[in-house]
């Protein structure tokens, strides 16, 4: 089977064929950087993030690319308020969106533009539009002429007279139809701005990612993604603005992935309901926020919920201890060869065969997840025997979980380390303790060693430790 990709466009699976055989381009659209980031922008971030792994896992190059809204209304109205430019406050919530990002174990993108550092191409761009007489000016301002792109809706599905419903902002009365949309603001008193050929001012939100996504990826896109609120009016706009531009599609596969709720209601920064990932942080591990948000199909909504989190910690630490007792047992085991060898490891490959097949379906990771599961599972079972394990068995089943983990991530990658020689001298002094039966000095020594950050585990193969 190949990888098969659920069009937006086209409301159909089909499958996935690049531009250029063993290359992808990938444009996903980034955060307006006035705040932190909340959980329901985490989503699309960790949804891509696979996405492009996988890409990667099957032999992809992939040139990834996702911007920074660097200036627009609501940074402007935040500076005010802080009385800060606009470009502080940018460049500080940047900061902190890569400090998210990388805690969330997320792989940083190939370019990561900025609407500031674009200008000129976004000028540029207009200035086509403007001279073609698909975009017109009025008092300083630019807007598309929507009548002029006879495909407009097709992303949405709707037509020009639905759209115009379905418009998130006040009709401005000197647009020539209230479809139209701006693509260049006038300066207001005060505010951020750059010269331009229609007076001071600054990009409208769609153009942007247009002009970004043909300086750093050409005309076409293989896969374009993002939330599902952006599907209009953002990626109608820009699909507008970019074909009426170069008069080629502009991109192949639209990638849209579902909301994220609280108590069955839409996150949102606007709605004031939204979790900060840095809050989160705090409480759970990237791995189980990680794997809350692939334990639903990207494209269903995923409700945020107590529960639901402690599910996914749990779940991740299963893997996690399942891994780690595997590794454990490899160090120790032996150049033996089982009888049932060959049928454990044809078990081991059914599950990777079925994760692949999970994958390729439009990124079922929940199905996935289930995969690394049936490996966990043969793994507990075959560890049970304490004995006579097989080191090529034992190494078959971990390389598969990571593997499976190197796509989704939700199991902690510990850097290998030297046992640090006082905890193993601890370690053997509780030992003997406990042969002694001296049980107030064992337990003295474990909790010294909890108070440190080390788990002790009995295993089969004996006791073995873990930092938290």
């Amino acid at each position: 089977m190949s990888l098969h990709i659920y069009n937006s466009l086209t409301r159909r699976k089909e499958p996935f064929q690049p531009l250029e055989p063993g290359k992808v381009k990938m444009y996903v659209c980034g955060p307006t950087v006035y705040d932190y980031i909340h959980i329901g922008n985490a989503r699309p971030v960790i949804v891509f993030d696979v996405v492009r792994r996988y890409l990667e896992n099957q032999g992809y190059e992939v040139r990834f690319v996702q911007n920074f809204t660097d200036v627009d209304d609501k940074l402007i109205k935040r500076s005010n308020e802080r009385g800060e430019s606009v470009p502080v406050l940018a460049e500080r919530y940047i900061e902190a969106f890569y400090e998210d990002v990388e805690a969330l174990k997320v792989k940083k993108a190939t370019v990561h533009p900025r609407v500031t550092e674009n200008i000129d191409e976004i000028i540029a761009f207009i200035s086509v539009l403007v001279d073609r007489d698909i975009a017109y000016e009025k008092d300083g301002d630019v807007y598309f002429r929507t009548s002029k792109f006879e495909e407009y809706g097709k992303l949405s599905h709707q037509n020009l007279d639905e759209l115009q419903y379905g418009i998130r902002i006040e009709v401005d009365e000197r647009k020539e139809s209230p479809q139209d949309f701006v693509l260049w603001k006038a300066a207001k008193p005060g505010e951020i701005y750059w010269s331009s050929p229609w007076g001071d001012g600054r990009p409208g939100w769609h153009i942007e990612c247009s002009a970004m996504a043909r300086k750093y990826l050409g005309d076409t896109i293989d896969i374009h993604g993002g939330g599902q609120d952006l599907q209009f009016p953002h990626h109608e706009c820009e699909i507008a603005q970019s074909e009426s531009l170069t008069g080629k599609p502009f991109a192949r596969y639209w990638m849209h992935n579902g909301y994220i709720q609280f108590n069955h209601v839409k996150m949102s920064k606007s709605l004031g309901n939204g979790v900060n990932v840095r809050e989160l942080r705090k409480k759970y591990s990237p791995e189980a926020l990680r794997y809350f948000m692939l334990s639903a199909h990207y494209r269903n909504p995923l409700n945020f919920s107590e529960e639901a989190m402690t599910q996914a910690v749990q779940s991740s630490s299963r893997l996690e201890i399942g891994l780690q007792n595997l590794k454990y047992a490899l160090d120790k085991a032996l150049d033996r060869h089982d009888e049932d060898e060959a049928q454990l490891i044809a078990k081991v490959d059914d599950a990777v065969q079925l994760f692949h097949q999970k994958m390729q379906d439009d990124y079922n990771t929940p199905d996935a997840i289930t995969a690394m599961f049936l490996v966990l599972n043969e793994a507990n079972q075959y560890l049970s025997r304490q004995e006579g394990l097989s080191r090529k068995v034992l190494g078959h089943m971990a390389a598969a979980l990571e593997m499976m983990n190197s796509v989704l991530g939700i199991i902690p990658v510990q850097e290998e380390q030297l046992l640090d020689e006082q905890v193993e001298q601890l370690i053997q002094e509780r030992t003997q303790a406990r042969k002694d039966r001296n049980w107030a000095r064992a337990d003295e020594i474990r909790d010294q060693l909890q108070e440190q950050g080390i788990i002790l585990e009995d295993t089969p193969q004996g006791i073995r430790w873990r930092r938290k």
